[in-house]
C-alpha cells in the first residue's frame, strides 16, 4: 500500500498572527524582526506578510534593506510566547487527523496519513477539512502538500501559497517533479546550484536523465542523494519522536564591538542564558560552537566536541572562551552566537571540570530556582550585570 504524506505550512505565520491580533495591521505590509531604526537598524527580518513580500522583502533579509524597500511597512518585534501559543493550537488540531506527526518547526509539520485518510473519504478531503478547522478555530490559513514521499509533499505545499492545496498522486510523481527548477531541491544552495547549472542541469528532469554513476563521479554521495530525490526516491519516514538536535543563542549589536573584554562578557551572557534554557528542557550537549560575524558580514564558526555532555554555564563558557582565544580576528564584531549540538536528555552528566565547577554548578541551580519563583529577569550573575546594556544589542 503506497504511503501518503502531508506537509502543512502556516502562511506567513508570525506576520499573520500580528495581523490577527491587530486588526489595524490587516491588508498592510507587516515585517516581524528587528527595529529598522529608519534604515540604520541591525538584525534581520524574521518573516513578513504577503503584502510586504510584494516589495521584495523576505526572511533573513537585513532589516535595513527591508526598510529601504518599504519604509511605510508596519515593523514589529517577534512575540515568541504568543507564536508558540498559537502553534500549540494548530498542532492539537493536526492530531485529530493523524497520530503520526513530525513537527519540524513552529509553523510546519509532516503527517503520515496513510492509515487515516480513508476515514475522511480521501487525502484531499482530509486536507480540506484540516485547513477549514484551522481557519475556523485559529483564524489563520495554511498551505498543504500531499504526496507519496516527504520531500515532494513539502515542495507541493509551497507551490500555491497562500492557502494552497496541491496533491501529487504516485503515478504523477515524475510529471510533477521534472519541470521544477533544480533550486527547489533539498540541499541545493548557492554553492551547489552553479555547479549543476554548469553541466546543463536546470530542472529536476535534467538531473534525472543523468546516470547514477556519472552523478556519483561528479558530486559523490551528495550527488547520488540529489539524483534519488530528482527521481522521486525518498525513504524517510515521519519521525514522531523528533527530538531537538541543537539549541543556540545569538546577539546582533547595534554598534560593532572590538574590545576582547567586552566580547568575552557578551559570550558569558550568551552561555549563561543558553545553559539556563538547556537546564529548563533537561538538555545536555557535547558539541559547543562559537559563531562570529565581522563588520564586513563574513561569518565564521569554531567548534569543539567534548567526551561527556554538559549544560552548566561555567563549563560552556570555558570552551567558548578557548575557541574565541584561538580565533584570529582583525575586524570588529557584528554578531556573536553560541550553539550546542549532539543533544541528549540524560539525567546525569560527567563533569569535565569537576573540582573547579562544583560551586559554579550550585550557582546555576540557585539562579534557576530564583528565576522559576520570581521570573526570568529576577536574577543574573554580577559579572554580567556591569556589561548588560541590552539597548546595545538585539537578541535572536
Amino acid at each position: 500500500m503506497p504511503q501518503i504524506f502531508l506537509h502543512i505550512d502556516m502562511d506567513a505565520f508570525f506576520a499573520a498572527i500580528e495581523q490577527m491580533d491587530h486588526p489595524e495591521f490587516r491588508n498592510k505590509p507587516v515585517v516581524v524582526g528587528a527595529d529598522p531604526k529608519k534604515g540604520l537598524g541591525r538584525g534581520v527580518v524574521s518573516t513578513c506578510s504577503y503584502e510586504a513580500r510584494k516589495y521584495g522583502i523576505h526572511s533573513a533579509m537585513p532589516i535595513s534593506q527591508a526598510y529601504k524597500r518599504c519604509p511605510h511597512a508596519v515593523y514589529v518585534f517577534p512575540r515568541g510566547k504568543r507564536y508558540s501559543q498559537v502553534s500549540k493550537q494548530v498542532m492539537s488540531i493536526l492530531y485529530d487527523f493523524s497520530p503520526d506527526i513530525e513537527q519540524i518547526s513552529i509553523d510546519e509539520a509532516f503527517l503520515d496519513i496513510t492509515s487515516t485518510s480513508k476515514l475522511f473519504g480521501s487525502a484531499g478531503n482530509l486536507a480540506m477539512m484540516m485547513k477549514q478547522r484551522i481557519l475556523d478555530e485559529v483564524n489563520l490559513t495554511a498551505s498543504v502538500g500531499i504526496a507519496p514521499v516527504k520531500f515532494i509533499a513539502k515542495i507541493a505545499s509551497d507551490l500555491e501559497k497562500p492557502n494552497g492545496l496541491v496533491e501529487v498522486k504516485p503515478e504523477d510523481v515524475k510529471d510533477f517533479l521534472h519541470p521544477l527548477d533544480i533550486s527547489r531541491l533539498w540541499g541545493v544552495g548557492p554553492k551547489t546550484l552553479p555547479l549543476l547549472n554548469k553541466i546543463g542541469i536546470k530542472t529536476f528532469g535534467d538531473l534525472a536523465q543523468f546516470s547514477q554513476k556519472e552523478i556519483f563521479q561528479r558530486f559523490g554521495k551528495f550527488g547520488l542523494h540529489f539524483w534519488n530525490l530528482a527521481n522521486g526516491i525518498d525513504t524517510r519516514k515521519v519521525e514522531t519522536e523528533h527530538a531537538a538536535k541543537s539549541i543556540s543563542k545569538e546577539i546582533t549589536f547595534f554598534q560593532d564591538i572590538e574590545s576582547d573584554i567586552e566580547i568575552e562578557n557578551k559570550l558569558l551572557y550568551l552561555c549563561n542564558e543558553l545553559s539556563h534554557e538547556m537546564r529548563q528542557k533537561n538538555y545536555h550537549g557535547r558539541t559547543i560552537t562559537l559563531k562570529i560575524r565581522l563588520d564586513d558580514f563574513t561569518t565564521f564558526s569554531r567548534s569543539l566536541t567534548v567526551p561527556a555532555s554538559i549544560n552548566s554555564s561555567e563549563n560552556m563558557f570555558r570552551i567558548i572562551k578557548k575557541l574565541y582565544k584561538n580565533f584570529a580576528r582583525s575586524k570588529k564584531v557584528r554578531l556573536l552566537g553560541v550553539h550546542v549540538s549532539h543533544l541528549n536528555m540524560d539525567e546525569g552528566q560527567l563533569d569535565l571540570f569537576q573540582e573547579q565547577s562544583a560551586g559554579k554548578t550550585k550557582i546555576d541551580d540557585v539562579i534557576d530556582h530564583v528565576r522559576k519563583k520570581f521570573g526570568e529577569n529576577s536574577i543574573t550573575r554580577a559579572s554580567i550585570m556591569s556589561h548588560k546594556d541590552e539597548s546595545q544589542w538585539i537578541k535572536e
